[in-house]
């Protein structure tokens, strides 16, 4: 559900992981997003690739590729031990 300022919340979920992670993210492991900032632990790399599609979602963007159009995922840019988020937008 939106907040007074019309903003949703968004919980990035790690779905998959392969290699080694050195920040140890892990299958199931969560971060909120919200207006009021970052809740949780995410590595930096995956929080700042991850951060344009979080804050589009989190102010109701639209991505037409989507099938659910409050669901994306989005993988950390490390191709060597990709760790793959589900990006979740919270009506």
């Amino acid at each position: 559900m939106a907040d007074e300022s019309g903003a949703y919340r968004v919980i990035c979920k790690v779905i998959r992981q392969e290699g080694h992670c050195a920040m140890g993210h892990k299958v199931g492991d969560e971060v909120v997003m919200d207006e009021s900032g970052v809740h949780g632990t995410i590595c930096f790399h995956a929080l700042y690739s991850l951060i344009p599609k979080a804050f589009a979602m989190m102010y109701g963007a639209n991505f037409p590729w989507l099938e659910d159009k409050d669901v994306a995922t989005h993988a950390c840019p490390d191709a060597e031990n990709p760790v793959v988020f589900e990006v979740r937008r919270v009506r």
